[in-house]
């Protein structure tokens, strides 16, 4: 994928089971935060919607769409550290202005 590290909006998000990463919008729960999701396309633990990498059966962490605000691909293996959630007030600043 061209440019890897750059964050993008859900709406272009992969549904085809691959793994991303995503800003976790913050809430009464905590801070915003980076995870790692798939999209399912349900099955008897759940619907349609993203999980979290680590959900399990019976343990499934889904995310309803507005608790995510962007996604970017996976870093390449050579990347030293995770990025840090997007803190833009904006959504429209994801893509640039759109001028």
């Amino acid at each position: 994928m061209d440019e890897p590290d750059r964050w993008r909006h859900m709406a272009s998000a992969p549904k085809d089971g691959s793994r991303i990463l995503v800003t976790v919008r913050p809430s009464e729960q905590g801070p915003a935060e980076v995870d790692l999701v798939y999209w399912s396309n349900g099955d008897q633990f759940g619907a349609d919607g993203w999980r979290a990498s680590d959900s399990s059966p019976g343990r499934v962490v889904e995310y309803a769409e507005p608790e995510l605000k962007c996604w970017m691909p996976m870093p390449s293996v050579s990347r030293a550290s995770t990025p840090t959630p997007w803190e833009g007030d904006d959504d429209q600043e994801l893509d640039g202005s759109g001028i």
